[in-house]
This record gives C-alpha cells, sequence and structure tokens, in this order.
C-alpha cells in the first residue's frame, strides 16, 4: 500500500434523513483510498476475488466471504489487477450508525445476539471475516440493496429487520465451527443447505443418505421431523421455489429452467410446477416477471 494519509469517511451526508443506514453495490478498483470511517460496516464479496488491506496486514477475499470493518479502522478492498472485466471484485457494503444498534437491541431476546449486537455497538468486537456456507448472506444483502434503492411503504422498518436478520446469521457464523467435508455431514441443516446449493444434480434419498450417511429411512424421518413435509415433497417445493426465481428474475426458456432446477422431463416439470404454484410457469412469468424479454 502507499504512504497516503488514511482519510476518513463521515456519516454526513450518507444517511438519508433518520435512516442511519446505507447499502450498496460497488465494483472494487485502484483509485479508492485507504480510509477509515465513524460507522459500523458491514461488506459481503459479490463476485470475483481480490485483496482486502485492513491497518498493515492484507486478506485474500473471494465470493462469498463476509467482513466485518468497526469504526476507525483503516482498510480498503483491492481487486487482483487492473483488468476488471476479467478479473472483478464486486462488494455489497452495508453501513450503519452504531445508534441504530441500540434500536435493533431492544428487540433482542437472546442472551448471545444481545452481547453480540452490544459488542458491536461498544466497539467491543474487532475486524473479522467469515465465509458462508450457504447462501442466506448473500440473499439477505441483495434484499437490503434492493429494498435500499427501491424503497416502498415501511421501507425502513423492512431494512432494520432485514439488518437484524443479518446480525443473527453473522452470530451464527461466527460461533459454528467450519463446515466439514460434504461427505461428513453431521447437522441436517448442512444437508438441506447441499440441496439448496446443487438443485440441477440427482437428489435422490440414496444419493443423500450416501452422502450424509444416514439410512434413507433415518432421513425420511427427519425430513418429517424437520420440514414436516416427505422427502420428495420438500424436494418438489424446493425446485419449484427455486423456478419462481427464475421466472421471476430471468428470461431463460421454461425448459432451461427445469433443467437447472433438475428435471429432465418437461412433463414432470410442469405437472409438479402447477400443483405447486397454482398455475403454469409461463402464466407465473407473466403475473410476475421483473425481468422483460429481450
Amino acid at each position: 500500500m502507499s504512504n497516503r494519509p488514511v482519510e476518513t469517511f463521515k456519516s454526513e451526508g450518507m444517511f438519508q434523513k433518520d435512516m442511519l443506514l446505507y447499502v450498496n453495490r460497488a465494483s472494487e478498483d485502484f483509485n479508492s483510498p485507504m480510509h477509515d470511517h465513524d460507522f459500523i460496516e458491514f461488506a459481503y464479496i459479490a463476485e470475483g476475488n481480490g485483496f482486502h488491506h485492513v491497518f498493515d496486514q492484507v486478506h485474500e477475499v473471494s465470493k462469498g466471504q463476509l467482513c466485518y470493518i468497526p469504526i476507525g479502522t483503516p482498510h480498503v478492498f483491492r481487486p487482483i489487477s487492473a483488468n476488471l472485466t476479467k478479473h472483478p471484485l464486486t462488494v455489497f457494503n452495508c453501513v450503519f450508525s452504531p445508534r441504530l444498534l441500540t434500536k435493533l437491541g431492544d428487540f433482542v431476546s437472546d442472551g448471545h445476539v444481545k452481547a453480540f449486537i452490544s459488542a458491536l455497538h461498544e466497539g467491543a468486537q474487532s475486524y473479522f471475516h467469515l465465509a458462508e456456507a450457504g447462501d442466506s448472506i448473500e440473499k439477505l444483502f441483495v434484499q437490503l440493496h434492493r429494498e435500499y434503492s427501491l424503497p416502498l411503504g415501511g421501507s425502513a422498518d423492512y431494512l432494520h429487520a432485514l439488518l437484524l436478520q443479518l446480525l443473527i446469521v453473522v452470530n451464527r457464523g461466527k460461533h459454528v465451527p467450519h463446515s466439514p467435508p460434504i461427505r461428513k455431514f453431521s447437522d441436517f441443516d448442512h444437508l438441506l443447505t447441499y440441496m439448496e446449493r446443487n438443485l440441477s444434480q440427482e437428489l435422490s434419498l440414496a444419493r443423500l443418505a450416501q452422502i450424509s450417511r444416514w439410512s434413507e429411512r433415518h432421513l425420511q424421518r427427519l425430513f418429517m421431523q424437520h420440514t414436516s413435509q416427505s422427502f420428495n415433497r420438500y424436494l418438489q417445493s424446493l425446485r419449484v421455489r427455486r423456478s419462481c426465481e427464475l421466472l421471476r428474475n430471468s428470461t431463460f426458456k421454461v425448459n432451461t429452467i427445469a433443467e437447472m432446477t433438475g428435471y429432465k422431463d418437461i412433463a414432470s416439470f410442469l405437472t409438479v410446477f402447477k400443483r405447486i404454484a397454482g398455475m403454469t410457469p409461463s402464466a407465473y412469468r407473466k403475473a410476475h416477471s421483473r425481468v422483460s424479454d429481450k
């Protein structure tokens, strides 16, 4: 890093009205200065990889990592090269005033979460970064960014609720051991995450039993216990939910979406989708699509 003085970013002019929170999605480059700030920041790597310079240390970062930057901590993100087309580094930033934590803390009853929020508020939590096992943190950042960019009625309260969810999920991530290798599942939640991330693959009960080393019979019991559905019903619901996301947010053809969500037979996909969604994929897209066909 250069020996240029550290700049301080101020919250004045950043927080709109009484929001006490700001969210953006930015492409990092080599022009941003080393800086600190008078607000708290969570940064999530949305795309690419690069480096995070914090004080005099350098940390490698890549998609799926979250970084917590306390007040007064000098830092800057850098991509791995100046060719941003080939080597992008895109970051979601959620920054907020410690005063907002006082509000959120009033809604918390869990002692561990309350202690975490208190540590953030008092500046007792030092810099850390963690990698999420699934995509729950990414989804929260996407929701935060969308709600902030396209505010509707009650957006301030909705953003605060999302931030509280983020704090809870991050606190869990800090205290849960790193996920074991995929073939050594010891927690049913990891298995559900695996399913969500591999919908295009074969997800038979026999396959999951092989991965988890639980018997098929025991897995059936776990699905009924934790999802109130049989394995097949849960899988169908999961695939249709993902299909609905793709129908709303992409222009992929219906048969492509069927393949992306694990259906080799379009007729089976159409039958299951209509049973769960109450309409055909084409009708659903027409009613809910956020993307215009080109």
